[in-house]
């Protein structure tokens, strides 16, 4: 197996992540809208609430750069792919224990924190199987 996998999958993750930024500027009433097409209770109308929204949406976008950078120069950013599987396992084990406090509906906790723990889990196995590969040609 070539770095090809790895580098395609790092790098869809990537775009879908990217979306995140239209989150960021879209006007409050879509927030509010879609909190309600969601079947959650009324959307906070209160600064604090959209600035909070707002800067995740701003982070999950920055990491999809960061993915993106990874993917499109794999040989420098390697030893980063184990730590980014690491950091990505154990922030959907964190988003599964936030999404319980919080009272989420088991339908996004589940969504949410085993998406995020299954692409860790991709991304650990195909950089071992991609590491092995490169080791067995040398």
């Amino acid at each position: 197996m070539t770095d090809r996998c790895l580098k395609l999958f790092l790098r869809v993750v990537g775009c879908v992540t990217l979306l995140a930024f239209a989150a960021a500027i879209m006007p409050q009433k879509w927030m509010v809208e879609i909190g309600e097409e969601l079947g959650f209770e009324p959307f906070p109308i209160a600064p604090l609430t959209f600035y909070l929204a707002r800067n995740l949406s701003l982070l999950y976008g920055f990491v999809g750069c960061v993915l993106l950078l990874i993917a499109n120069d794999l040989p420098r950013y390697r030893p980063l792919v184990q730590k980014v599987a690491i950091g990505t396992f154990a922030f959907g084990v964190m988003q599964c224990l936030v999404d319980v406090q919080s009272g989420m509906p088991t339908w996004w906790t589940a969504y949410e924190s085993l998406s995020t723990i299954f692409g860790a889990m991709i991304i650990a196995w195909l950089d071992a199987k991609t590491t092995i590969a490169a080791a067995n040609t040398e």
